[in-house]
């Protein structure tokens, strides 16, 4: 099983208060992004978000928790006060926010004791000042007995500046490397840009031939575009720091458990209620020496049955994750079978060139643990209905489970699921090169392609011009579309050739005497 990854250097500053204050406003104001969704609906963030900001010089890392309502006795509220005492406990300083428009009440004192308990730090942003008048009421908040009051606006960016200087002040700046340990770090900044300057180092899936070897010079040859230049190396082709995982589905399917048991932790909250997560909650573990990232999301249902705005904002997050996301694990849930919103969940992920790895929860409860008299579902079975209702994810691979099964079937399920991520990840980023593609498509016998004659085409070349997902353009005798029949079978005829497990395949035409605009 994976193992956590090391808690970051960084000092954690956590953002607390009662709900509908402006915690996650100030949280993106201070992030820069739109990680935490906002609006006027109190109880709206509920998991933890963590994120970083920078001031003066010195790097932050910034944690944003559900509104905290003390011994309230709902779950999802008590389930917000667990989460929030995490950060609370890990935190080096506290952000109390409070609503400069609202009276005080028993509950902002009892959230103070809480807090001064705990022996940090604790800064009180009184939220929402603007203008005189109401930055002369944000004094009345010092009856809490809090020292640090910052009359601030995270909305219009207000008064964040004295805050984070009185932060900064309060959490010790970290010790200075020493200088032997800096020289080293400038030679290895100089001999990587050395490196990139020469070329960069060669990239997965690439020949490992030397560049002066003329017999393997046309497996070197650059990935070209559709003009036929040269193309630049991108991002996409690098190994990257981190492979970021979106753990997708419709809502109550076991998303936030399957993060939890892939995790260890306790991340994401849990609750038989559907749509209990909202904001997009992410975790990172270590596996086999690989940082993996994974992002449990808010469940994706149709515009017409999402009818708060936190739900139509919290599918739209989830959509943004997915689509920055390399790798998509599409839960289904067993005990419902494949649906429609499941196709349609799914269609996302393929279209926006995700790799995609299917799992089946909760398949105890229609298995060995099945209590409705009926006899324990096929796997066969259920798989090829699985593949014909999601046709399109055909090179998905599946892989059936139950999230909360802690036996040792129950964890060896767990951990082919980080191996199959590992594995797709990797094949998500393989490069074929020019030669080794154009060797391929002499041995393919195109004759036996189920196309139309008006439809056939003929293919001079083949080369790969990216990766994640990979692309290939096709070089031919004429300027059409390509048959949906052709792209099928070209793609099964690279995929049993060179592999590319789990992801999707994009190709491109270009006709090698079409005309040119202009």
């Amino acid at each position: 099983m994976p193992s956590r990854a090391g808690a970051s250097a960084l000092p954690l500053v956590a953002i607390v208060g009662r709900p509908n204050v402006g915690k996650s406003t100030l949280f993106n104001r201070l992030t820069g992004s739109r990680r935490s969704i906002v609006g006027d609906e109190p109880g709206i963030t509920r998991d933890r978000i963590y994120g970083e900001y920078e001031w003066a010089g010195r790097d932050f890392r910034l944690v944003d928790t559900g509104g905290i309502v003390p011994d309230d006795p709902e779950l999802i509220p008590t389930e917000i006060y667990t989460q929030a005492k995490v950060a609370l406990k890990e935190a080096d300083a506290l952000i109390l926010v409070v609503d400069a428009r609202t009276e005080l009440a028993s509950p902002d004192y009892d959230l103070v004791k809480l807090l001064i308990r705990g022996g940090k730090p604790v800064f009180l942003a009184v939220n929402k000042v603007e203008g005189e008048a109401m930055a002369a009421a944000a004094e009345n908040f010092r009856q809490l007995g809090l020292r640090n009051v910052f009359p601030v606006s995270s909305e219009h960016g207000l008064g964040i500046g004295d805050l984070l200087d009185a932060i900064s002040e309060a959490i010790p700046a970290p010790p200075a490397l020493p200088e032997e340990e800096e020289a080293e770090e400038s030679e290895d900044s100089v001999a990587e840009e050395n490196e990139i300057s020469e070329g960069g180092p060669l990239l997965p899936g690439d020949n490992h031939a030397h560049a002066g070897d003329p017999a393997n010079a046309d497996d070197l040859a650059p990935a070209l575009d559709e003009d036929g230049r040269p193309l630049l190396r991108t991002h996409g082709d690098y190994e990257p720091y981190e492979t970021s995982i979106a753990i997708i589905g419709r809502p109550n399917v076991g998303k936030s458990t399957l993060l939890n048991a892939l995790t260890g932790t306790t991340r994401a909250i849990v609750s038989p209620i559907a749509g209990t997560t909202r904001d997009a909650v992410d975790e990172v573990v270590e596996f086999e020496g690989k940082q993996l990232r994974f992002v449990d999301t808010a469940g994706i249902r149709r515009k017409s049955k999402t009818h708060l705005m936190a739900e139509k904002m919290s599918v739209v997050m989830a959509r943004r994750h997915l689509e920055a996301a390399d790798v998509a694990l599409l839960v289904i849930d067993a005990t419902e079978g494949v649906t429609g919103a499941d196709a349609t969940i799914g269609g996302y992920a393929h279209e926006s060139g995700r790799s995609v790895i299917i799992l089946v929860n909760k398949w105890d409860a229609v298995t060995t643990g099945r209590t409705d008299g009926k006899p324990p579902a096929d796997r066969e079975i259920f798989e090829e209905q699985l593949r014909r209702v999601l046709k399109y994810l055909h090179y998905a691979p599946v892989i059936f489970l139950s999230a909360l099964d802690a036996t040792a079937p129950g964890a060896k399920k767990l951990l082919r699921v980080l191996n199959e991520v590992v594995a797709v990840a990797a094949e998500r980023r393989k490069r074929v090169s020019t030669g080794q593609m154009n060797r391929f498509l002499d041995k393919v016998d195109f004759q036996r392609a189920p196309v139309p004659m008006a439809k056939r085409l003929r293919i001079f070349y083949m080369t790969q011009a990216a990766v994640a997902p990979p692309t290939f353009i096709l070089f031919t005798d004429r300027d059409i579309e390509l048959h949906f029949s052709f792209e099928r079978f070209l793609e099964n005829q690279i995929r049993e050739a060179f592999g590319f497990k789990g992801t999707p395949i994009w190709f491109k035409v270009r006709a090698r005497n079409a005309k040119k605009d202009g």
